[in-house]
C-alpha cells in the first residue's frame, strides 16, 4: 500500500532548492520503491507519478518493482507553471480541433496551458512533416463531442478520449466510428481503500468476491478483458455509484470493499472530501489507460491527419519537451492537492 501518500510528508524543496535541482540517474538501493524515492527527492511520496513517467516503459512492464540497483531517471519538479507558446493556433485554421473543460489536469481552460494533453496536443502539432495551423474550440459538454460534433465532421479532430477494447468490443460506438491516435499519455487506474481495511491486491484473485465502485458512465472494459472476465462471470460485485464522491461515501460506509477510478480523480476527490489518512490507493495499477486523439472513420483526410499527428507526437516524446511539458503538469497537479 502506498503508506504515505495522501497523508503529508516532510515540506517539499523550497524554490532555491528547486532551481539547482538536476534530473538524476539514481540507483534504487536495497529496500527502495518509487515511493521512498519521491519522499526522499520531493519531500512528498504523493509525487511518485513524476518518476513513473520519467520511466513509464520499464515501470509500467514491471509493474511498479523495482530492484535493486536498477537505474531510474528522477526527473526535477518543474519550477514554471508558464505554458509554451502556440505559433500554429489561430482562428481560422485548416485544421479544426475540440476538447472540453474540467478535466484537469489533462484539459481544463483554468489550469496553466490549458492541461497537460492541450499542450502536448500544441507541442505533437508542431512536431508534424509539414506543420498546418489549428485551431481549439473548448465545448464544455462533452455529451456533444462524439455525436454530433466530430461524427458530423463539424471538427476534425477531438481530444482527449479513452479507447475501448476495440479488439474485443469492436461494436462499441467509439470503435466502429473513430480511428484512434497513438497514445498521448497513459494513466493509472488504482484501487482505493480504507487505510485500514486490509486489502491487497497482489494478483486478480484477490479481488474475487469482492464489491467494488466505479461511477455511473465510467469505462468498464478493464474489468472484462481477456483473462479477467470479472463482471461476464460474476466474479466481483460492481456498484455504480452517481459520482465519484458517491463511490467514496460508498467506501467509508462499508457498503463496498474499494473504489476504482484513475489516480488524478481519486487523489482530488479525496482531497475535495476531507479523506485523506482514512482512504489510500493500493500499489499495483488495476489498469492503464491511454488518453488519445480521435477523427471520424468517414472524414476524408482522416488517416492523412491522423498519420501527421502520430508522426509528430513520435517526435515529441523523443525529445525532451514531451518529459518537461508531463512533469510541469505533474508537479503543478501534486502542489494543487496538497495547498488547495
Amino acid at each position: 500500500m502506498l503508506g504515505l501518500a495522501f497523508g503529508g510528508g516532510l515540506a517539499p524543496m523550497d524554490r532555491a532548492e528547486a532551481q539547482a535541482c538536476v534530473p538524476d540517474a539514481h540507483r534504487v538501493q536495497a529496500g527502495e520503491t518509487i515511493f521512498t524515492i519521491a519522499q526522499e527527492r520531493y519531500g512528498d511520496p504523493e509525487k511518485w507519478t513524476l518518476i513513473y513517467y520519467a520511466n513509464e516503459t520499464a515501470l509500467k512492464a514491471s509493474v511498479f518493482q523495482v530492484r535493486e540497483g536498477d537505474m531510474l531517471i528522477v526527473p526535477c519538479e518543474a519550477d514554471t507553471q508558464i505554458a509554451d507558446a502556440t505559433p500554429l493556433q489561430v482562428e481560422n485554421a485548416e485544421l479544426k480541433l475540440l476538447t472540453g473543460s474540467h478535466y484537469a489536469p489533462f484539459t481544463d481552460q483554468g489550469w496553466p496551458g490549458q492541461g497537460m494533453v492541450t499542450e502536448l496536443v500544441n507541442a505533437a502539432m508542431e512536431a508534424t512533416p509539414a506543420p498546418v495551423t489549428y485551431s481549439v474550440t473548448w465545448e464544455n459538454d462533452w455529451s456533444k463531442h462524439l455525436f454530433p460534433k466530430l461524427d458530423a465532421k463539424e471538427y476534425d479532430m477531438g481530444f482527449p478520449w479513452l479507447r475501448p477494447n476495440c479488439e474485443q468490443t469492436p461494436e462499441n460506438d467509439r470503435c466502429a466510428n473513430f480511428h484512434f491516435s497513438d497514445p498521448l499519455v497513459e494513466i493509472l487506474v488504482l484501487l482505493f481503500t480504507k487505510s485500514e481495511g486490509g486489502l491487497t491486491y497482489d494478483s486478480d484473485a484477490d479481488i474475487l468476491g469482492k464489491r467494488l465502485c466505479r461511477p455511473a458512465g465510467y469505462f468498464t472494459h478493464d474489468l472484462d478483458r481477456p483473462g479477467r472476465e470479472w463482471l461476464s462471470k460474476g466474479l466481483i460485485t460492481l456498484v455504480q455509484a452517481e459520482s465519484p464522491e458517491a463511490c467514496f461515501n460508498e467506501l467509508i460506509a462499508g457498503n463496498v470493499d474499494a473504489v476504482t477510478v484513475n489516480v488524478f480523480l481519486g487523489a482530488t476527490t479525496i482531497k475535495d472530501m476531507g479523506l485523506r489518512g482514512q482512504v489510500v490507493p493500493l500499489d499495483k495499477p488495476l489498469s492503464v489507460e491511454g488518453l488519445h486523439v480521435i477523427i471520424s472513420k468517414r472524414h476524408w483526410r482522416g488517416t492523412t491527419f491522423l498519420y501527421r499527428f502520430n508522426a509528430g507526437l513520435a517526435a515529441l516524446k523523443e525529445s525532451d519537451r514531451y518529459a518537461s511539458i508531463v512533469s510541469k503538469h505533474l508537479g503543478i497537479f501534486w502542489d494543487k492537492v496538497q495547498t488547495n
